[in-house]
C-alpha cells in the first residue's frame, strides 16, 4: 500500500511540476479568468439587464421618455428607436423585440407577436398605464415561435464549438505528441495539410448537423420558407470559416491547456454577441460592430433569412461574402503562422 500512495503522490508531483514549469498555461490560466470576467462585466455593465426590449417609432425630436408616453418610464423595459416601420415588424415577429411603439401617427399603435409571451404581459402594462391609449396592431403573416427563431441560433453555437474545439486540440495534440514532426520529412506543404484537415472536420460537421437539423424540423416542426440548398451552402461557409479560425489558433500552439483557453476566448464572445439566444438590437453601437467582425453573426443572420422569411442568394449575399472574406483571411494566416514542430 505504501508504495502505491508513493507512486502515486511520485505522479500528482511531477504533473503538477510540468504544469507549473509551462509559463503559456500558467500565465493563461491566471489571465484567463480575469480577462473574461472583465469582458463580460463590459458587455452587461449597466443597473441591471432590462427585462423586456421595446422599439420605438417617435418624431426625430422626440425624446423617449415620460412626455412622449407615461409607459416610457416603465422599469426593466429597454427603448430603443427605430427609424423605419417596414425594418422594424419583422423584429417583433421573429421575437426579437417585445413590442413595437409607433408615435408617428394619430392615434398612436403598437404592435405585438400574440405568439410571445413577453408580448403579451408588455400589452397589459401599456394598458394600465395612465397615458393615451394606443391602437392594438398585431403582426400580419403567419407569426413566428421562438423556438423557430432560436433553433438556427442553437444549432449554429454548437456548430461553433466543434469548429473550434475539434479541429484546435487536434493540430495541437499532433504537434505535442510529434506526429507533425513526421509529416515535415514529407512533400506535405503546410497550406496543403491545413486544407485536408479543414475539409475532413467541414465534412463531418456538415453531416452531423444535417441529421440534427433533420431530426429537430420532424420533432419540433420548424419553419422552413427557403431553399435547403441556400441553408446548406451558408452552413458549409459559415463552418468553413469558423474551422479556419480554429486552424489560426493552433498554427502555433503546443500547449492544449493555452489553445483551450484562447478558443474559450473566440468562443464566449460569438455566444454573447452573434445573437444565439437573444438579438443586439438596441445594445451599444460598439458591440453590435464588434458582432459583425465574428463569423458566427454573419451565418445566423443568412440561416435565419433563408430558413424564416424565405431569402434566396441575392439577399443573403452580403453576408456569404463577409464569411468568404473571413474563411480566406483565417486561411491565409493559419498557412503562414503554421510551424511543424514545438519550440
Amino acid at each position: 500500500m505504501s508504495g502505491f500512495w508513493r507512486r502515486l503522490s511520485a505522479t500528482t508531483w511531477a504533473r503538477s511540476l510540468e504544469f507549473i514549469r509551462d509559463r503559456a498555461s500558467l500565465g493563461w490560466n491566471l489571465v484567463f479568468p480575469v480577462f473574461l470576467v472583465a469582458g463580460l462585466a463590459f458587455v452587461f455593465s449597466g443597473p441591471g439587464q432590462p427585462l423586456f426590449k421595446v422599439a420605438v417609432l417617435a418624431p426625430s425630436t422626440a425624446k423617449l421618455d415620460v412626455d412622449l408616453h407615461p409607459f416610457l418610464s416603465t422599469p426593466q423595459v429597454q427603448f430603443y428607436r427605430e427609424t423605419d416601420r417596414d425594418s422594424a415588424l419583422p423584429k417583433v415577429q421573429r421575437h426579437r423585440i417585445d413590442l413595437l411603439l409607433d408615435f408617428t401617427q394619430t392615434p398612436a399603435r403598437y404592435w405585438l407577436n400574440t405568439q410571445s409571451a413577453k408580448g403579451e404581459l408588455l400589452e397589459r402594462l401599456l394598458i394600465a398605464s395612465p397615458g393615451a391609449k394606443l391602437e392594438r396592431e398585431t403582426t400580419t403573416g403567419r407569426e413566428i415561435r421562438y423556438v423557430d427563431w432560436v433553433a438556427p441560433g442553437v444549432l449554429g453555437m454548437n456548430m461553433m464549438f466543434a469548429c473550434l474545439f475539434g479541429i484546435g486540440y487536434v493540430v495541437v495534440r499532433y504537434r505535442k505528441n510529434g506526429y507533425l514532426k513526421r509529416l515535415n520529412a514529407t512533400p506535405l506543404r503546410p497550406l496543403e495539410f491545413l486544407l485536408a484537415q479543414l475539409i475532413s472536420r467541414l465534412a463531418l460537421i456538415l453531416i452531423v448537423n444535417a441529421a440534427v437539423f433533420a431530426a429537430c424540423r420532424v420533432v419540433l416542426g420548424l419553419r422552413m420558407e427557403g431553399s435547403y440548398f441556400d441553408l446548406l451552402l451558408v452552413t458549409a461557409v459559415g463552418a468553413f470559416s469558423m474551422i479556419a479560425m480554429g486552424l489560426v489558433v493552433s498554427a502555433r500552439m503546443s500547449s492544449e491547456e493555452v489553445a483551450g483557453g484562447i478558443l474559450n476566448v473566440l468562443s464566449m464572445p460569438m455566444t454573447v454577441l452573434c445573437g444565439v439566444f437573444f438579438s443586439m438590437d438596441g445594445a451599444p453601437r460598439i458591440l453590435q460592430l464588434a458582432a459583425q467582425l465574428l463569423p458566427l453573426t454573419h451565418m445566423l443572420e443568412a440561416a435565419r433569412a433563408v430558413m424564416l422569411d424565405g431569402a434566396g442568394l441575392a439577399q443573403i449575399y452580403p453576408n456569404l461574402v463577409a464569411l468568404a472574406a473571413m474563411s480566406v483571411i483565417y486561411l491565409g494566416l493559419g498557412a503562414a503562422l503554421f510551424k511543424w514542430r514545438q519550440d
